[in-house]
């Protein structure tokens, strides 16, 4: 063997074996006291560098009460994650010309309809990937998000909600965009969007552990179970059926699996040998496609911009630009950057949708491979979020002191039950049962709210959905008349509140 080629070799595989005294000291101690700080139940963590997997484990408990231990091969659900994968099938389907991103929805999905005629005219594939088809940030997920509406019903409902934003002008991030270019994919293909990844990614990339069903998560024994706080006190979640969500965010995953999605993108498309993904198709994901914001301040001081890709932000840190994206559902909050420049690439999947270590786990490993000085980013993200839990905390309080007074409204409860209709969402009835006022939503059957007076006619809906919140619902009423009602649910879900007008004689 040439001896100055072995000695490369050697170079080589020392340099890429060699890791951050971070990794390799600190990281178990690390996690396992930031869990603590955050309650966060369990946690699975990949890191991949140089062609290699340097980690891939879990940590903690699947359920917070029960012993079973996460690990590398443990189900999330990845929700937002998911949208990478429908923007790289499209870009496969693109390279083969199949599809064109930049062709009118409307050649594809002839049914297809914004609230705004013209806008419909002008949507193309492209648009709905990247973010810009004038809806504000999660308008509109109050009706989808864990409704029984299907894949078809939630595009359909496009057509009723009004644009904020001029076309292609304002970044707005939009789910039901991306649910529609999913429906994409069986119009010219025959096949769905859950087949085509799993016969195109999921099993050419060699995934053993990874779906897109409720069902299969739900049975899965070897699955986390959700888990939120309500009033600081860790709580599990029943799983969150997001079937309907699709091409959005309706995958299950886990580490093992995912640490191969990252080998392939940080190899332009290619994995043990095969081009799995083309590299034409990966560069199309990465390009610049709206402008996200102004990202310099806070604790990033050389973060400058954030754009949208096809599924993946796109920021720059240090001079190196990163790919990323994070999902959240009820009861998990889930991260994946990578940075080719670095070959380096992190996945953090928790079981908790109340924390931000997560993200800020992902940001310490990357700051520990590009050589940075250490900071506990963790816990900085807790000290900032300090005081938005403080007022949290003396807002519930106040509704408790409120609650206890039993104030009563202007008009009797009964006044206030009825039928009520929202254009863009449906029905909701109020009723009145063993003293409260219960809140039905049409196309939300197992999430009851119960409403409360509090005081000069101010009310608060609790959810039986946690997600959801405890959130202020407004009654307009005129002449002694109950005339309408704004309902909102948590700005996790859904920024917006709703106005239902009142049935007459209901």
């Amino acid at each position: 063997m040439n001896t100055r080629f072995f000695i490369i070799a050697i170079l080589f595989t020392c340099k890429a074996l060699a890791q951050p005294a971070f990794i390799k000291d600190s990281l178990d101690l690390y996690i396992e006291r930031e869990m603590k700080r955050w309650q966060v139940p369990g946690l699975a963590i990949a890191i991949v560098k140089d062609g290699q997997v340097v980690i891939s484990k879990g940590y903690g408990r699947k359920q917070f009460d029960k012993p079973e231990k996460v690990d590398e091969y443990t189900l999330f659900q990845i929700a937002s994650n998911s949208k990478a994968f429908t923007g790289t099938a499209l870009a496969m389907l693109h390279e083969e010309k199949r599809v064109l991103l930049d062709e009118k929805v409307t050649a594809y999905l002839p049914w297809f309809k914004l609230e705004n005629p013209d806008f419909t005219k002008m949507c193309t594939v492209r648009d709905l990937l990247c973010h810009r088809i004038g809806l504000q940030t999660f308008q509109g997920d109050f009706l989808n998000w864990g409704s029984t509406l299907s894949r078809k019903q939630i595009i359909e409902k496009l057509s009723l909600t009004p644009a904020v934003y001029p076309f292609r002008h304002t970044y707005g991030y939009c789910n039901a965009a991306y649910i529609t270019a999913g429906e994409i994919i069986p119009a010219i293909t025959d096949t769905t969007w859950d087949d085509f990844l799993q016969y195109r990614i999921f099993k050419p990339l060699g995934f053993t552990h990874t779906n897109s069903s409720y069902h299969a998560m739900l049975n899965d024994k070897n699955a986390c179970i959700p888990h939120t706080l309500n009033r600081n006190k860790l709580t599990t979640m029943p799983l969150a059926n997001i079937d309907n969500m699709g091409a959005s965010a309706a995958i299950n995953s886990c580490v093992a699996d995912m640490s191969k999605w990252l080998l392939m993108q940080l190899n332009h498309g290619n994995f043990n040998g095969k081009q799995i993904v083309s590299t034409n198709a990966i560069k199309e994901t990465r390009k610049s496609a709206s402008i996200v914001g102004d990202a310099n301040g806070g604790l990033f001081k050389s973060r400058h911009f954030i754009t949208y890709g096809l599924g993946w932000r796109i920021y720059d840190y240090e001079a190196r630009r990163v790919f990323e994206h994070s999902g959240g559902a009820n009861g998990f909050v889930t991260k994946t950057e990578f940075i080719p420049e670095e070959h380096l690439g992190v996945i953090v999947y928790t079981n908790s949708d109340a924390n931000s270590l997560y993200d800020a786990l992902c940001k310490q490993v990357i700051e520990a491979y590009l050589n940075m000085s250490y900071r506990n980013l963790s816990l900085m993200y807790y000290e900032r979020g300090e005081a938005n839990r403080s007022d949290e905390l003396k807002t519930t309080l106040i509704r408790d002191s409120l609650l206890k007074l039993q104030n009563k409204p202007t008009l009797p409860l009964v006044e206030f039950t009825g039928t009520y209709n929202n254009t863009f969402y449906g029905k909701a009835w109020i009723r009145l049962e063993k003293g409260l006022l219960k809140l039905y939503l049409e196309n939300h059957p197992k999430n009851v709210g119960t409403i409360q007076h509090l005081n000069n006619n101010e009310f608060i809906c609790t959810f039986s959905d946690i997600t959801c919140g405890v959130e202020p619902i407004i009654f307009k009423i005129e002449n002694n008349k109950i005339k309408a009602v704004t309902i909102k649910v948590n700005d996790f879900i859904d920024y917006l509140g709703y106005e239902f007008l009142k049935e007459n004689g209901s």
